[in-house]
């Protein structure tokens, strides 16, 4: 009984000490600081804007810090009807499942949105609004506090960083349709 506690005990001391049983590292992955995680973030962003084909016209939406944590957000200035929502979703939704991103909830009402969390551990959303705009956001994990610089990525259109972004007024002879996406989407 005593050998059997201690080999408990030591198995304890090792998982919460970080080690696994061969000596290796578990969860002790190399520190990541908040402008780190926000260039992640962006990456998440760049790579979910190019895999929407047709592309759309987007702006920066606001980026706030926490105490250890980032939100990065975009705003889709193209129109997407209501005709089209769902095909725009698909899109989303295979690229990200290509990336093994989890899905954690899909809300399928007159706002649809989806969240889903990717491998290493960024939270990211999409949700379309009654009037047709898509908005995307990316929240880091907790990460090492640092100071955190705007955004690189180039708009499709104008950037309404820092300012109120309007209602989206850009037509796309396919997101903005009004009639239903043949099977080829």
């Amino acid at each position: 009984m005593r050998v059997f506690g201690s080999v408990v005990l030591v198995a304890g001391t090792l998982l919460l000490a970080g080690c696994d049983v061969s000596g290796g590292s578990v969860g002790q992955e190399e520190k990541v600081n908040m402008q780190e995680a926000a260039v992640r973030a962006d990456e998440i962003l760049d790579g979910t804007f190019a895999a929407i084909k047709p592309p759309v016209h987007w702006t920066h939406g606001q980026s706030t810090e926490g105490g250890c944590d980032v939100q990065r957000r975009r705003a889709v200035m193209t129109v997407i009807s209501k005709e089209r929502r769902g095909s725009f979703l698909g899109v989303i939704e295979r690229y990200w499942e290509s990336r093994d991103y989890k899905q954690l909830s899909v809300n399928s009402s007159d706002i649809p949105a989806m969240y889903y969390r990717t491998p290493d551990g960024f939270n990211v959303r999409v949700l379309v609004g009654s009037n047709g705009q898509a908005f995307f956001e990316v929240a880091t994990p907790c990460v090492d506090p640092s100071e955190v610089f705007p955004p690189k990525a180039e708009t499709v259109g104008p950037n309404y960083a820092g300012k109120k972004i309007p209602f989206p007024d850009v037509r796309s002879d396919f997101w903005s349709a009004t009639s239903s996406p043949s099977s080829r989407t």
